[in-house]
């Protein structure tokens, strides 16, 4: 009895030390990149091996449509940013012809190449922030100057509309990247023009909070069931689905411009009462060299 448990003792510390390396196999498996690691085939029986190579086939399989698949994507890639490229050379030509006219028509036409400039400009800006290595080129930027470059742009439709503008220079300057700034202010200025029929929109300093700007318009605001869903992309709100104006990336994009420059954006709204931007370009991660 004895001399038997002690060669059970044996056959179970074998086993278990056997079993052991298998597992460990099996675990480097799932974190290497291949099977042919000479680490991860030691102590594996000829069955476990067969296993090994079938799953290293498996994984060279994965592999190369993973590769096919970055590649196809690339390519659609390149050819929808040469597209939205092409597609501004007619806009800008359409524009040109449509302002020798001096008719209600050429001024609606005018309105809509405003819409078709702010769409092509959304999916090239989503584009470039998708794509890595897309830094941001800091540095001091007047505010003022963004700003009126973004008024400029909307000036048909307010004056269309008949939406009131309050803005008065505010001489400060922010530290952020102009070209985004102006990108983010020029969306929040869309979207007040959408939902806003008549009424005013006002561009100021938030008095409390510093390097704080307010974008605040009288449109028909957004419900609080749809308030802590609008950074959602895709997300329109009952407001974008019952005018059929949102596409629903507006906002998802000036998140994602916001925290790629450092700020914060915060959008607070009440039902038929008007919507409220508030950018703070305080960079928070700056304030150790204080």
């Amino acid at each position: 009895m004895e001399l038997a448990l002690f060669f059970l003792f044996i056959y179970l510390v074998t086993q278990y030390f056997r079993y052991r390396k298998r597992y460990e196999a099996i675990i480097q498996v799932g974190e290497a990149h291949s099977i042919k690691d000479e680490n991860i085939a030691a102590g594996t029986d000829p069955a476990d091996q067969l296993y090994l190579e079938k799953i290293e086939e498996l994984q060279q399989g994965i592999r190369e449509m993973n590769n096919l698949h970055a590649e196809r994507q690339a390519d659609q890639l390149d050819y929808f940013t040469l597209w939205l490229h092409q597609i501004k050379t007619p806009l800008s030509a359409i524009s040109l012809l449509n302002q020798s006219n001096a008719t209600p028509e050429s001024k609606k036409i005018s309105q809509e190449i405003v819409r078709l400039e702010d769409y092509t400009h959304m999916a090239l800006n989503y584009v470039k922030l998708e794509e890595t290595g897309s830094d941001m080129d800091l540095s001091q930027v007047d505010l003022d100057s963004v700003i009126k470059r973004a008024v400029k742009k909307y000036s048909i439709l307010f004056i269309y509309k008949g939406i009131k503008l309050n803005y008065q220079p505010l001489n400060t300057t922010v530290l952020s990247d102009g070209q985004w700034l102006q990108t983010l202010i020029e969306q929040l200025l869309s979207n007040s023009l959408k939902y806003t029929a008549s009424g005013s929109i006002s561009i100021y300093l938030d008095p409390v909070k510093e390097q704080t700007l307010i974008i605040e318009d009288t449109g028909v605001g957004i419900r609080p069931e749809d308030l802590p869903k609008i950074f959602n992309k895709g997300y329109s709100g009952l407001n974008g689905r019952l005018h059929e104006k949102s596409t629903g990336l507006g906002l998802f994009l000036s998140r994602k411009i916001c925290r790629r420059l450092g700020h914060e954006l915060t959008i607070k709204s009440e039902l038929e009462k008007g919507t409220r931007a508030e950018i703070n370009m305080v960079r928070k991660e700056l304030a150790v060299f204080d």
